[in-house]
């Protein structure tokens, strides 16, 4: 299991590594180079390849291997990032953009393929739960390392020699994927008998859709993805803002919710793959979600206080700190879940499967994060954390039923293995 958690991880941290430069790295570098806070603010849409990857993950499933996949997915990585080195953040912000959106664009197939290859690796609950940790903490890892460590490396060396750093890194990972003995086994193997049985439905893809929404669970599922992370989401968003307006300024809240916050997140995520080699992922679930909506009673209360005070300060720290834990350890589960039900699915579908619930967990997160703002300008911080808390508690009590009678049941009951 140790080599696939290598395999997994590290193809999982170069996958996080394009969202790291994006979020953190790109807007202070751009910013420095005299572009508008406009444009930018414009640089999101270029997250848009995640959304669409639904639409071509069916080709992943079909044609060509895993193996291929990734390795081309990562060599093509690495060549924009050379493309990317030649070009200086100074020029027309087009081309920065283009070169963007060519590595979301690949990272976004590169995550069907793995996904895909994690699904047919990951046997038995235990091994899901350690996998699904190596997962979230390897993209995790990479976004930290792209958008906190690479920035000290732009400002000793410079953009052109970050994005070559960038381009051997890429290759090595693609080097090392070919000669991977990880995809030598049965995996490989089931994939193109899979593959023989399912031409008739390249032309058909309603025929794939329904096959998606019959695999057992899948309903529950797609709501459960959409609507997890509501409150917590607003919560995450918008709490750090009350902070800076109040209690601390933007370097410490850069410090305690970037650094310390994003470690926490880590550990929870960790925790979760060793919680789910002892219990059941029902019963963990139950208990997680609670205390996250009993953490969001703990965080709303603090809205109260407006004075600042070394004692608020530790509060907020502690309300952070606990809101990424919990929320890495609900990342983990989730994604757990997200894997056990597309198991289900045939071996054709299971890649479309996944990445058709992945981008429904990130439809739900990023059009929340939008409305959030506008919530508070319209009705103030207390009433939107109310309303961000009633979101988290229905979620919880969705979970809650779903281990009694729902779809959650057998996983609730189910014994460590």
């Amino acid at each position: 299991m140790n080599d696939k958690l290598v395999f997994l991880g590290l193809l999982y941290f170069v996958q996080g590594i394009p969202y790291g430069l994006q979020s953190s790295l790109l807007p202070v570098y751009l910013r420095g180079a005299g572009h508008s806070f406009t444009r930018i603010g414009l640089t999101k849409i270029l997250y848009f390849p995640w959304v669409l990857k639904v639409l071509w993950a069916p080709l992943v499933d079909r044609v060509g291997t895993k193996r291929r996949w990734l390795v081309a997915t990562v060599s093509g990585l690495a060549l924009t990032c050379l493309s990317s080195a030649a070009m200086a953040p100074e020029a027309p912000i087009w081309g920065v953009a283009g070169t963007l959106l060519a590595m979301n664009a690949l990272a976004s197939v590169q995550d069907i393929a793995v996904d895909g290859a994690a699904v047919g690796l990951l046997k038995g609950r235990s091994e899901l739960g350690f996998g699904n940790t190596a997962q979230v903490v390897g993209y995790k890892a990479g976004s930290v390392f792209a958008g906190g460590g690479l920035l000290a490396v732009i400002d000793v060396a410079g953009w052109g020699p970050m994005f070559m750093l960038l381009a051997f890194v890429y290759f090595g990972v693609a080097l090392f994927v070919w000669g991977a003995p990880v995809l030598d086994d049965d995996l490989l193997k089931g994939q193109a008998e899979a593959r023989r049985g399912v031409q008739s439905d390249a032309v058909r893809p309603w025929r794939v859709w329904r096959k998606l929404l019959s695999v057992p669970g899948t309903p529950w599922t797609m709501l459960y993805v959409l609507t997890y992370k509501l409150g917590e989401q607003g919560a995450v968003t918008m709490f750090p803002l009350f902070l800076l307006d109040h209690h601390m300024t933007a370097r410490e809240l850069g410090f305690w919710n970037g650094v310390i916050a994003m470690g926490f997140s880590i550990c929870g995520s960790s925790l979760g793959g060793l919680l789910l080699s002892q219990f059941s992922i029902g019963s963990l679930m139950r208990r997680v979600f609670v205390m996250r909506t009993v953490s969001m009673v703990f965080q709303s209360s603090l809205l109260t206080v407006l004075e600042p005070s070394p004692l608020m300060k530790g509060m907020a720290v502690l309300s952070l700190s606990v809101q990424h834990f919990l929320g890495g350890l609900i990342t983990t589960l989730t994604f757990t879940t997200m894997m056990h039900c597309t198991q289900r699915a045939e071996e054709s579908v299971q890649a479309t499967h996944y990445s058709f619930l992945a981008t429904l967990e990130v439809l739900g997160k990023l059009m929340f994060g939008a409305l959030a703002g506008s919530l508070v300008d319209c009705v103030g911080f207390p009433v939107a954390f109310l309303f961000f808390l009633v979101l988290s508690a229905g979620t919880a009590l969705h979970v809650w039923k779903a281990t009694d009678t729902g779809a959650l049941r057998e996983q609730h009951k189910e014994p460590p293995k």
